[in-house]
Formats: structure tokens, sequence, C-alpha cells
């Protein structure tokens, strides 16, 4: 074996992390970017159609691609580690069978059932932006396999291209399609069917790239050069048990949040309508809700959903080698980054809610999403912490109690949904969310100190970003105040929002919220290698010192 082998695989690792975050980031741009252009052309009731689609269609997604992708690369890994090229082409290959069987099922279910679907959420004028949408199970399956396989083998390229092109697509074909279809005088569901079809569109240019990728490449990154071959044939059983056991946990967390999301779209427009609202208006709130308030809310856990997926590989390494207080200090870091940045986001956007979406979107619609965006950011910091924890109970091999806590949640989301929707109108969705988040972060934060100790937080790694954002928020709303009447809403928005991040780094790095080499440590800079800090120096010996004692005593 090459002995540069160790570190060429962490810059690999290091650089495929930074990689997927500039693509999550131009991916998530691109959503917002089509979504701007939408709302101010199709307006709050042709976005109501198409989200009302997208649910539903992300429903499906996730139970036919969420986990399978996961399990398909780790399976892949294994295999290429013991030099096993057949057997990893043999996984890929039951791989690609399954994706296609739950990807071509899911698909011909939201086509043939397009009008049923469209009647479960009280929203039937979305039959046809529904069935508009149903071949992206199909091609998202697909890309999913290949996926899997480029990310075993250590190669995220083709994954984050495919992202990018797939986001390009929908921007491009989607508003695109809008367009035409509102030149030829279609009514509103039919030019929300002609936007879902860019959704479509999008996905089956990134199933293309990957197909050409795949062919082209061939089996080049299956080979490593620092193992010997040594082919072996797995027994079709064995893979399926494999793939599934991983598969199995992923696809039920990231099945249950993606039912919570479709509880809302059923109760929103179900309980409005039942108080006697019409179904166009209906379709409108819905619309403006899930297209303005909440992309935002979504929009900072992007920063943290790379650390949480850096944190898997080196956390599980830590514990493999017995090194419990290494991986403290790895996860308590990981918190404290989540909370640096989930915690003054949700300031921000609460405090500059109106401001903000009035930036990018009609402000008329903007005052409509302002009061929900309030209400639905502290979510976001929610999320950001779920982000990290998820993680690092796979990591500590509890994969189960990630799916207990987001069933939990769904539970009091759909409770609490049916009685705040109720009581507050659509003012009650953001405030479920909210209670749904705050029950799966708890006992997510539960089951990690009742595996790991208390030592992997600390009350100051909260209460130190929760005071610097309350006071940065403070600042972004008095300049807000002093320059909007001189400036405009725009310019003053801008500036209130630069002024808050010069406050909020300052304050933490007076406080001593968070320290540049944490930044650097976390966010991967170092290859995954925490900064030599005194504590972590001591860490360090002491796991020399134990490594030593086992080899003396092998």
């Amino acid at each position: 074996m090459r002995h540069d082998a160790p570190d060429v695989k962490k810059r690999s690792m290091a650089s495929g992390v930074a990689l997927l975050t500039v693509s999550n980031l131009l991916v998530k741009a691109a959503g917002l970017f089509f979504k701007i252009p939408m709302n101010r052309t199709v307006g709050d009731l042709g976005m109501g159609y198409y989200n009302a689609a997208a649910s539903i269609y992300a429903l499906f997604y996730m139970i036919s691609t969420a986990g399978l992708p996961v399990a398909l690369s780790v399976t892949i890994a294994q295999a290429r580690s013991a030099g096993n090229v057949r057997g990893a082409k043999q996984i890929e290959r039951r791989a690609h069978l399954l994706f296609l069987l739950f990807g071509g099922t899911f698909s011909a279910l939201m086509f043939f059932g397009a009008g049923p679907l469209a009647s479960l959420i009280r929203s039937e004028d979305a039959e046809a932006a529904v069935r508009a949408a149903a071949p992206t199970v199909l091609f998202i399956s697909v890309s999913s396999a290949i996926r899997g396989l480029y990310q075993g083998c250590g190669n995220m390229t083709p994954t984050a291209v495919s992202q990018l092109i797939e986001a390009a697509g929908k921007l491009f074909f989607g508003v695109g399609g809008a367009l035409w279809a509102i030149r030829c005088g279609c009514p509103t569901p039919q030019v929300a069917a002609a936007a879902s079809a860019g959704l479509t569109a999008g996905s089956f240019f990134g199933m293309l790239f990957l197909l050409a990728v795949r062919l082209l490449r061939g089996d080049r990154d299956l080979l490593r050069a620092d193992l010997v071959i040594s082919n072996a044939d797995l027994r079709v059983g064995d893979t399926l048990r494999q793939l599934g056991a991983i598969a199995l946990p992923v696809t039920l967390s990231a099945a249950v949040m993606s039912l919570s999301s479709m509880i809302d779209t059923v109760s929103i427009q179900r309980l409005l309508r039942a108080s006697g609202m019409g179904a166009e208006h209906a379709a409108a709130l819905y619309g403006n809700y899930t297209s303005l308030a909440v992309p935002m809310f979504n929009l900072p856990p992007v920063f943290v959903y790379p650390v949480a997926a850096a944190l898997t590989p080196s956390l599980a390494a830590d514990l493999a080698e017995g090194d419990r207080e290494s991986a403290c200090v790895r996860i308590r870091q990981s918190l404290r980054y989540a909370a640096a940045v989930g915690i003054p986001s949700s300031v921000g956007l609460a405090v500059l809610a109106e401001p903000i979406l009035s930036l990018l979107y009609r402000a008329e619609s903007a005052r409509v999403a302002a009061p929900l965006l309030v209400l639905l950011a502290p979510s976001s910091f929610l999320l950001c912490i779920l982000a990290v924890t998820n993680a690092c109970l796979h990591a500590t091999g509890d994969p189960q109690k990630p799916v207990i806590s987001m069933a939990a949640g769904a539970c009091v989301k759909a409770v609490s949904g049916i009685f705040l929707l109720e009581r507050f109108g659509i003012a009650g969705a953001p405030l479920s969310t909210f209670f749904c988040y705050l029950t799966v972060t708890a006992m997510n934060l539960a089951f990690l100190f009742a595996r790991m100790g208390k030592g992997a937080a600390r009350g100051r790694d909260f209460a130190v970003p929760l005071g610097c954002a309350a006071f940065c928020g403070l600042a972004a709303r008095f300049v807000f105040r002093l320059t909007v009447n001189a400036a405009g809403g725009n310019t003053a928005c801008l500036l209130a929002i630069g002024c808050a991040v010069l406050v909020y780094a300052a304050s933490m790095l007076l406080m001593g919220g968070l320290s540049r080499e944490e930044i650097a440590a976390i966010t991967g800079r170092l290859s995954g290698k925490l900064r030599k800090t005194p504590e972590r120096k001591r860490y360090d010996r002491q796991g020399t010192e134990r490594k030593a004692a086992r080899g003396g005593a092998a």
C-alpha cells in the first residue's frame, strides 16, 4: 500500500466537501432565482399550484432515493477498500435495478394518480403540475445510483456538476416554459404545469450528464492503485441486506420530514377552505408561504450541511480508536459552529423579514409573507443543530434514534398544525413547524448526551452567540430605520445586513464565541484535523500513548 494514501484521501475528502458546499450554495441560489421571476410572473396563485406538485414529488423522491445513494456509497467504498472491484460492480448493478424499480413505480403513481393526489391536498387545479413533474422521480433515481457510485469512490465532481445542471435546467426551462404558457394565453394551472416541466427537464439533462460520465470513465474510479485487487463474487441476498441496513434508517428519517412538509400542504389548504376561504385564495396564501418564507428559512442550514457530512466519518474514526475525548471535542466544536451560524441568521431573518423579502419579491407578496417568516425564523436555527446531531447519532452507531425523534416531531406537527391553523389561520403553519423541530432537536440532543455525556456541549456555546445575535439584530434594525427614508428600502436593507455582520463578527471575537482556528478546523480547511489548541494537544498526546500501549501489548 502506498504510504501517502491516507493523506491523499484526507485531501480528497476536504476538497469534496468544499466542492459540494459551493455546489449546494449555487443550487440554492438557482432555486431562489427561479422563484423570484416566477413570483413576479405567475404570482402567489401560480406558485401555490407549483409548490403543491413539488411537495408530492418531494415525498416520493425522498422515499425512493434518500437512503439508497448513501448505502451504495458506503458499500462501494467498503468493496474498494478490500480491493474487490468485481464485487463493487455487482453492488452497482443491483443498486441500479433497485433505483429503477422504486423510481419507475413512484413516477407511474404520480403520473396516473395525479388527479387523486391533487384532490387529497385540496388543490385540484394542481393536477397538471403533478403530472408534469412525475418523470422527475425516475430521472433522479437513475442519477442517484450513479452519484452513489462516485461518492463511494471519493469523486464528488459528477454529483456537484449534475446538481448544477439540474438547477440550471429548472431555472431556464421552468421560467421559460411559464413565460411561453403565459404568452399563449394559458390559464394559471397550465402555467404552473409548464414550470413543473422545467423541473423534469433539468433532472433529465442532469441524468444524461451522469450517464455520459459513467460511460466515458468506465471502471477507472473503482480501481485503487494502493491496494491489491482481490475479486470475489457477492451474493445477492447479502448485498440487499447490506444496502437495506444502511438505507432504511436514512430513508425513514428523510421520509418523515418530507411527510411533515406534506402535512403542511394538506392541512393548510384543507383548513383554510374549511373556514370559508375560496380555493384560489387558499392556494395563493399557500404559494406565498412556501415560495417566500420557506426558502429563506432553509437558506442558513446550507452552510451547516457540509460540516455535518464531514463530521460523520471523522467522528466515527475517533470512536473506533476509542478516543471519546477527541470525539466530544469534535462534537462540541460542530455544535458551536452550528449555533454561531444558525442563531444570528434566525435573528436577522426575524428582524429584517419584510425588507429582505421586498429586496427579492413583489412588495405585496413580501408584505403578506413577512409575518410568516418572522414566526418561521427560529426554526432555521433548530434545523442547523438538527443537521449536526443527526450526523453525530449516525456516527455513534445510533441511526435509529433520528428516526424516533423525527417521527415524534411529525406527530407534534400534525396535531399542533390542526389546532393552530384552525385558531390562527396560515400563521399556524410556521408555529407548528417550530414545535416540530423543537421536539426533534431536543430529543436528538438528549440521545446524544446519553451516548457521549454532557461534555459534548455547554450552555455557553449557545448563550454567547445568542447575546451577540441580539446585539447585531438591534444594530440592524437601527441602521435600517435610520437610512430607509434617505436611501430607500433596498439600499437600507443591504446596509443593515452589512452592519449586522460586522457587529456580530466583532462581538463574537470579543466574547470568544468562535475562533478563526475553530472555523478553519470545522469547515475542513485542515483536512479534518482539529487545530492544535492546548486542549487538543493533550487529547492527541493521550491518544498516541493509548495507541503505543496497544501496540506494545500486541
